[in-house]
């Protein structure tokens, strides 16, 4: 089984989103992403390494083994040569390991890229030694407000959450991350939001998150939205119009994250 198509495309500046979102993003999402020295790791969907870096220098004493469907994405990640991690292309659904291979295994924002993912966690809890912790990280796109409000905003963002859908996957998964942890048969399951609040008086997430993290993946639909015909071309601009205006000096532009983290 393979993933379903990745509905941000595999371009140089979707690269560059996704490491703008990691770096921006590190001390909300990452700041307890801690495994033991020694252990090891899997890292499932790594794409082009965006998270591998960060959380490889945050245990430099611990191997990571990160894959990813994607060749092209492997390939960009190598070119890190992060010194504790090893990039490999595997299929998430079809792991090329052993069982209880793992110390730890870490997933983030790939779930809801899956049709799934319930079975791609009872694959990597398949991979996870007994006793072994599981890390998952998602979004969740019904959770962004902002202010000035704008209902062609919310088109714009429906339009992304609607071609993830046809995609098969869920842009809207970070709120069931404890049911689908449950079903896979974790225990010691805890949950915890990681909102993103965002105004002027933080300049480093209004470019990081608001302008370059979430506006430009939204951005990013625009052809294939227009050319589904779920939006037309001018209320779509509008939408992106004001999703900036939310990063200006009277701006506010909120989403929530979420982390989750279980026990086999």
């Amino acid at each position: 089984m393979n993933t379903d198509p990745y509905v941000h495309g595999y371009s140089q500046r979707e690269g560059q989103r996704l490491n703008d979102q990691a770096d921006t993003l590190e001390q909300i999402l990452h700041h307890d992403s801690l495994f033991a020295p020694g252990s090891k790791v899997l890292e499932a969907g790594c794409g082009v390494g965006a998270q591998s870096k960060i959380i490889s220098r945050m245990n430099p004493q611990t191997r990571f083994i990160s894959v990813d469907i994607s060749e092209k994405s492997i390939d960009e990640a190598r070119k890190m040569e992060l010194k504790n991690v090893q990039f490999f292309s595997a299929d998430i659904f079809n792991l090329p390991f052993e069982d209880q291979s793992f110390d730890a295994v870490l997933v983030c924002f790939v779930l809801e890229h899956l049709a799934e993912p319930l079975i791609a966690l009872t694959e990597l809890k398949r991979v996870l030694k007994p006793g072994g912790r599981i890390m998952v990280i998602e979004g969740d796109h019904g959770s962004a407000y902002f202010h000035p409000d704008s209902k062609f905003a919310q088109q714009a963002i429906n339009c992304q959450v609607s071609l993830q859908k046809k995609n098969g996957g869920n842009s809207n998964i970070g709120r069931e991350l404890f049911p689908l942890l449950n079903k896979a048969g974790f225990s010691e399951i805890l949950v915890s939001p990681r909102m993103v609040y965002v105004d002027s008086g933080r300049p480093n997430l209004v470019d990081g998150f608001t302008r370059n993290t979430f506006t430009a993946m939204i951005e990013g639909v625009r052809e294939q939205a227009i050319a589904e015909k779920l939006i037309n071309r001018e209320e779509f601009d509008r939408g992106i119009n004001d999703l900036y205006r939310t990063a200006e000096e009277d701006g506010v532009f909120c989403y929530t994250f979420f982390k989750g983290v279980g026990s086999k």
